[in-house]
């Protein structure tokens, strides 16, 4: 399964569309086989249903599950911090 976390951008074909952390996190914790989780670091409106994506990061952690990770967001201060936790924590980014 691909997995894309944004909330204005649609996802591609063969992407199943998140807009919320929340969204995220309950696709994420019944989905069998995750090939990549692609994600923008702002929620935008849907901020208030979960946070700010870095928040399905955070969650990730916690919940000791790594898959591999692409970021998409054109904020580049997200960018960065949202780097530093793949970094810390083991995860592989995938750049494309």
């Amino acid at each position: 399964m691909k997995i894309w976390i944004d909330d204005i951008r649609k996802a591609p074909s063969g992407y199943v569309w998140c807009r919320s952390t929340n969204e995220a996190k309950y696709v994420i914790s019944r989905a069998k086989d995750i090939e990549i989780i692609d994600m923008d670091h702002d929620a935008g409106d849907y901020a208030k249903d979960g946070g700010d994506y870095i928040k399905v990061l955070d969650w990730l952690v916690e919940t000791d599950q790594r898959y591999p990770i692409k970021i998409h967001s054109m904020n580049p201060v997200g960018v960065d911090n949202m780097r530093r936790l793949l970094n810390r924590y083991g995860f592989t980014e995938v750049i494309i």
